[in-house]
């Protein structure tokens, strides 16, 4: 699941799980309900397991994880199972902004997971300039 945020009028971005190569999320989890899946490496949720305790929102450097609107559990993506179906609307839609890319061990994934905060506050002083804080 990809969410848009749009903390500032006009300065709409989406965000979405990273897939850190240590998986912070899942290593806070308490009830072990968050693992990795070996065919796509997205984490995986267990709902009957998750007791929407919130430490993984807290170790996820990108603070993706978040409850169900209705239900006790988080929601993360979990990449539809290595087909995602978000790449594929986006390309039938052309608008072609999203992409599946394979993953590289040099790269470290931490450094896309960033706080909807701070993606915001960047492209605000990017379109609005050094004064896009004044936004926030």
């Amino acid at each position: 699941m990809i969410r848009v945020f749009m903390l500032v009028p006009g300065l709409e971005f989406p965000h979405f799980c990273a897939q850190c190569e240590d998986y912070p999320c899942v290593e806070s989890c308490p009830v072990d309900a968050l693992s990795v899946s070996k065919k796509s490496g997205a984490v995986l949720v267990d709902n009957e397991k998750c007791t929407a305790c919130g430490q993984c929102i807290d170790a996820c450097p990108g603070r993706i994880p978040h409850m169900h609107p209705r239900e006790k559990h988080i929601v993360i993506c979990d990449l539809c199972n290595g087909d995602p179906q978000c790449v594929k609307v986006c390309r039938e839609g052309s608008w072609n902004v999203l992409r599946t890319v394979s993953r590289r061990d040099e790269t470290s994934y931490k450094l896309y997971a960033r706080k909807p905060e701070e993606v915001t506050r960047d492209l605000a002083a990017k379109i609005y300039g050094e004064k896009g804080d004044e936004y926030l």
